[in-house]
This record gives structure tokens, C-alpha cells and sequence, in this order.
């Protein structure tokens, strides 16, 4: 496949801390989707199999694929896949000389932004990019926040990551103290831990962390 001919256009935003990945087999799009997206201020990582882009350290910022979706050995729906099992949330735009309906319904469905059929236009290309990106940002954002309650979790006491646990299954004080064969006194100060460990205000925004993080509630 020749170079794809794109007419760059000024950068508009300041795309220094953003990485585009490139998987497509023909190193000549690489090369052309490389120097378009570096012409708009991304940082442009390329790969000619999708086991080198697996095997590639992917950096915690805003990121989006653009993915071709032949390829010999691993296709790009197989790609999706593998990323998918090892939970690599990164937005998708697939690229395709040989698309079908029934593949890019594939592709839509298991969570890709958009498929474009070669040849695609620049603008085609970045507008889909940049919903990738907003996306990529959010999923990032919200990350961010679940390490935080993580680390939280982690600053509680045996003894009040228990009572936490208990909470969460919207126990009562005096009914965890039952359970627990302590007193009610004890209770209300383990409680209190564990809402200013977690920095929480209220019973729901503690509830709320706990749903973010994926606690699961102590066998009965």
C-alpha cells in the first residue's frame, strides 16, 4: 500500500502528553499515520504486529489505538480481545482496507470508537481520535480515583477494615457490635476511623467509595 496522502493541518491543542499507538501491518501507513498524528502534537508509538504493541509498556496518560484490523497472526478483533482479558483500557479506532458489516459490528459492540474504511480522510481520523482521547481521559480520571480509595482502604486497622466491611452490608452499629461480641462504644470509634481514614462525610459518600473500589461484603 503507498503512503497514505493526508494535507497536515496546524495543531490546535497541545497533544505533548497524549500517545497515539499505530498497529497496522503495512509499515508505509505506519509511517504516514506517524507523521500526520506527530503533526498534531501527539506522541506517535508504531507497531507492525500486535504482539509488539502487548509487549510495549503502556504509559498511565491519555492514549488512544488506531488499529487495522488484518493482519497476519493476530488480527485486530483479536487484538481487542487480548486487551480486553488483560483489562488495557485503551480507546480503539479501527482502520480497514477490507471491512464487512458483520466485523465492524464486532468491533462497535466489544466497545471500539469508530471503524473507517481506507481510505479515510484527516478529519475522519482525528475527530474519532479525539472522542478516544475524552474517553481515554475519563477512564484515567476514574482510575485515579479508585487507586485513591484503594490506598485509603489500605491505612485501615484489621479491626476497622472489618467494620468497614460490615458497614458496607449496611449493618447498624449495635448489630456489628453483636456480631463482634464487643461494645457499642468500641464500634462507634472504629466507625469513626475508618470515615476519617476514608476521608468521608456521610455513611453514602463511604458507600460510595467502597461500590468504586468493587468491595464485597463479609460472609454471613
Amino acid at each position: 500500500m503507498k503512503d497514505l496522502n493526508f494535507r497536515f493541518k496546524p495543531a490546535i491543542l497541545n497533544k505533548s502528553r497524549q500517545i497515539a499507538y499505530v498497529v497496522d501491518d503495512d509499515i508505509s501507513v505506519c509511517r504516514s499515520l506517524k507523521i500526520l498524528l506527530e503533526q498534531h502534537g501527539f506522541r506517535v508509538e508504531t507497531f507492525t504486529n500486535a504482539a509488539g504493541f502487548l509487549d510495549f509498556k503502556h504509559l498511565k496518560v491519555p492514549s488512544c489505538l488506531v488499529l487495522d484490523v488484518r493482519m497476519p497472526g493476530m488480527s485486530g478483533l483479536d487484538l481487542q480481545n487480548a486487551m480486553i482479558d488483560r483489562q488495557l483500557k485503551i480507546p480503539i479506532v479501527f482502520i480497514t482496507s477490507f471491512g464487512t458489516v458483520s466485523v465492524s459490528v464486532q468491533a462497535m459492540k466489544a466497545g471500539a470508537i469508530d471503524f473507517l474504511p481506507k481510505p479515510f480522510t484527516e478529519e475522519k481520523l482525528l475527530d474519532a481520535m479525539e472522542i478516544a482521547i475524552t474517553q481515554s481521559k475519563a477512564q484515567n480520571k476514574q482510575q485515579a480515583e479508585i487507586n485513591k480509595i484503594k490506598g485509603d482502604i489500605n491505612t485501615l486497622s484489621p479491626r476497622e477494615l472489618e467494620v468497614f466491611h460490615f458497614v458496607t452490608k449496611g449493618m447498624l452499629n449495635k448489630q456489628i457490635a453483636s456480631r463482634r461480641g464487643t461494645s457499642l462504644q468500641t464500634i462507634k470509634v472504629h466507625r469513626g476511623h475508618v470515615m476519617l481514614k476514608m476521608h468521608a462525610k456521610t455513611l453514602t459518600e463511604l458507600l460510595h467509595f467502597a461500590h468504586k473500589a468493587g468491595i464485597t461484603s463479609l460472609n454471613n
